[in-house]
Protein backbone atom coordinates (compact mmCIF):
# COMPACT_ATOMS: atom_id res chain seq x y z
CA UNK A 1 0.00 0.00 0.00
CA UNK A 2 1.14 3.55 -0.76
CA UNK A 3 2.03 6.02 1.92
CA UNK A 4 -1.04 7.69 3.41
CA UNK A 5 -1.86 11.33 2.68
CA UNK A 6 -3.02 13.77 5.35
CA UNK A 7 -5.04 16.89 4.49
CA UNK A 8 -5.67 19.70 6.97
CA UNK A 9 -8.89 21.70 6.69
CA UNK A 10 -10.16 24.80 8.47
CA UNK A 11 -13.69 25.11 9.84
CA UNK A 12 -16.18 25.59 7.00
CA UNK A 13 -13.70 24.56 4.31
CA UNK A 14 -14.80 22.24 1.51
CA UNK A 15 -13.00 19.24 0.08
CA UNK A 16 -13.99 17.67 -3.24
CA UNK A 17 -13.43 13.90 -3.01
CA UNK A 18 -14.23 11.50 -5.87
CA UNK A 19 -17.06 13.74 -7.03
CA UNK A 20 -18.51 14.34 -3.56
CA UNK A 21 -18.31 17.67 -1.76
CA UNK A 22 -17.46 17.48 1.93
CA UNK A 23 -17.63 20.50 4.25
CA UNK A 24 -16.13 20.31 7.72
CA UNK A 25 -17.64 22.16 10.67
CA UNK A 26 -14.39 22.48 12.63
CA UNK A 27 -10.66 22.37 12.10
CA UNK A 28 -9.80 18.81 11.17
CA UNK A 29 -7.18 16.63 9.56
CA UNK A 30 -8.20 13.84 7.23
CA UNK A 31 -5.92 10.97 6.37
CA UNK A 32 -6.47 9.16 3.10
CA UNK A 33 -5.24 5.59 3.40
CA UNK A 34 -5.71 4.65 -0.24
CA UNK A 35 -5.68 6.33 -3.66
CA UNK A 36 -8.28 9.04 -3.95
CA UNK A 37 -8.97 11.92 -6.32
CA UNK A 38 -9.56 15.15 -4.46
CA UNK A 39 -9.23 18.91 -4.74
CA UNK A 40 -9.11 21.49 -2.01
CA UNK A 41 -11.70 24.23 -2.18
CA UNK A 42 -9.09 26.84 -3.10
CA UNK A 43 -8.21 24.94 -6.27
CA UNK A 44 -11.77 24.42 -7.51
CA UNK A 45 -13.20 26.88 -10.02
CA UNK A 46 -16.91 27.49 -9.72
CA UNK A 47 -18.92 27.95 -12.96
CA UNK A 48 -19.24 31.74 -12.41
CA UNK A 49 -15.42 32.00 -12.29
CA UNK A 50 -14.95 30.56 -15.78
CA UNK A 51 -14.48 33.90 -17.51
CA UNK A 52 -11.46 33.31 -19.76
CA UNK A 53 -10.31 30.60 -22.18
CA UNK A 54 -7.65 29.25 -19.79
CA UNK A 55 -10.16 29.12 -16.96
CA UNK A 56 -12.43 27.11 -19.27
CA UNK A 57 -9.55 24.74 -19.97
CA UNK A 58 -8.83 24.46 -16.23
CA UNK A 59 -12.50 23.68 -15.53
CA UNK A 60 -12.45 20.86 -18.07
CA UNK A 61 -9.38 19.26 -16.46
CA UNK A 62 -11.00 19.78 -13.05
CA UNK A 63 -14.10 17.99 -14.32
CA UNK A 64 -12.00 15.10 -15.63
CA UNK A 65 -10.51 14.77 -12.16
CA UNK A 66 -13.52 15.05 -9.84
CA UNK A 67 -16.54 14.20 -12.00
CA UNK A 68 -15.77 10.80 -13.49
CA UNK A 69 -19.27 10.53 -14.97
CA UNK A 70 -18.53 13.46 -17.29
CA UNK A 71 -14.79 12.87 -17.70
CA UNK A 72 -14.90 11.71 -21.32
CA UNK A 73 -17.04 14.63 -22.46
CA UNK A 74 -14.73 17.01 -20.59
CA UNK A 75 -11.68 15.34 -22.19
CA UNK A 76 -13.18 15.84 -25.65
CA UNK A 77 -14.04 19.50 -24.96
CA UNK A 78 -10.56 19.99 -23.49
CA UNK A 79 -8.93 18.73 -26.70
CA UNK A 80 -11.16 20.94 -28.87
CA UNK A 81 -10.47 24.06 -26.82
CA UNK A 82 -6.75 23.28 -26.72
CA UNK A 83 -6.62 23.08 -30.53
CA UNK A 84 -8.50 26.37 -30.84
CA UNK A 85 -6.23 28.09 -28.32
CA UNK A 86 -3.11 26.88 -30.11
CA UNK A 87 -4.32 28.55 -33.32
CA UNK A 88 -5.29 31.73 -31.48
CA UNK A 89 -2.10 32.02 -29.43
CA UNK A 90 0.36 31.59 -32.27
CA UNK A 91 3.57 33.35 -31.26
CA UNK A 92 2.35 33.89 -27.72
CA UNK A 93 4.39 33.19 -24.60
CA UNK A 94 1.45 31.11 -23.39
CA UNK A 95 1.83 28.55 -26.15
CA UNK A 96 4.58 26.40 -24.58
CA UNK A 97 2.89 26.36 -21.16
CA UNK A 98 -0.39 25.43 -22.78
CA UNK A 99 1.26 22.59 -24.70
CA UNK A 100 2.84 21.30 -21.49
CA UNK A 101 -0.48 21.43 -19.61
CA UNK A 102 -2.25 19.57 -22.43
CA UNK A 103 0.43 16.90 -22.56
CA UNK A 104 0.17 16.37 -18.80
CA UNK A 105 -3.61 15.99 -19.03
CA UNK A 106 -3.34 13.57 -21.94
CA UNK A 107 -0.91 11.45 -19.92
CA UNK A 108 -3.28 11.27 -16.95
CA UNK A 109 -1.32 13.73 -14.82
CA UNK A 110 -4.37 15.86 -14.11
CA UNK A 111 -3.10 17.51 -10.90
CA UNK A 112 0.07 18.59 -12.70
CA UNK A 113 -1.99 19.87 -15.62
CA UNK A 114 -4.13 21.97 -13.27
CA UNK A 115 -1.00 23.40 -11.66
CA UNK A 116 0.48 24.23 -15.08
CA UNK A 117 -2.71 25.96 -16.25
CA UNK A 118 -3.04 27.92 -12.98
CA UNK A 119 0.54 29.17 -13.49
CA UNK A 120 -0.54 30.63 -16.86
CA UNK A 121 -3.43 32.69 -15.44
CA UNK A 122 -1.28 35.83 -14.79
CA UNK A 123 0.08 35.78 -18.36
CA UNK A 124 -3.43 35.40 -19.74
CA UNK A 125 -4.62 38.33 -17.63
CA UNK A 126 -1.79 40.50 -19.02
CA UNK A 127 -2.71 39.58 -22.60
CA UNK A 128 -6.40 40.29 -21.97
CA UNK A 129 -5.56 43.62 -20.30
CA UNK A 130 -3.40 44.66 -23.29
CA UNK A 131 -6.15 43.65 -25.72
CA UNK A 132 -8.73 45.56 -23.72
CA UNK A 133 -6.51 48.66 -23.65
CA UNK A 134 -5.97 48.43 -27.42
CA UNK A 135 -9.72 48.13 -28.05
CA UNK A 136 -10.35 51.09 -25.76
CA UNK A 137 -7.73 53.12 -27.60
CA UNK A 138 -9.27 52.21 -30.96
CA UNK A 139 -12.65 53.28 -29.64
CA UNK A 140 -11.21 56.63 -28.56
CA UNK A 141 -9.68 57.14 -32.00
CA UNK A 142 -12.95 56.26 -33.73
CA UNK A 143 -14.94 58.72 -31.60
CA UNK A 144 -12.49 61.54 -32.49
CA UNK A 145 -13.27 61.28 -36.19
Amino acid sequence: MKKSLRVYLKAGEKLFVNGAVVRVDRKVSIEFLNDVKFLLEGHVLQPEEITTPLRQLYFMVQTMLIDTGNAEEARSLHSQLYATLLKTLEGSELRSGLTEAHSLAENGRLYDSLRAIRALFPQEEQILARSSAQLEQQGDLTSCR
